[in-house]
């Protein structure tokens, strides 16, 4: 199983998209979460441009604008 974490923001209508196109790709072998970057004062200085932000354990990284497909790629790849 692989953790990957969703950076986002509550309020950004680019975090909600993300995460209406991420969820149905996930499976038994993909754990997601979801991170508020307004939680940490370090999150917001790394991510405060770039949300949203899919991030796998490993360092894979997607910013914003991701395709289903690209998704799709990263949990496959990372599986």
């Amino acid at each position: 199983m692989v953790n990957w974490t969703l950076y986002h923001t509550d309020g950004c209508h680019l975090c909600e998209e993300a995460l209406e196109l991420i969820e149905p790709l996930t499976t038994d072998s993909v754990l997601l979460q979801r991170v508020d970057i307004m939680s940490s004062e370090q999150l917001i200085a790394e991510f405060q441009l770039t949300i949203p932000v899919l991030k796998s354990e490993y360092g894979q990284q997607l910013n914003w604008p991701f395709t289903a497909l690209q998704v799709q790629q990263c949990f496959t790849q990372s599986e």
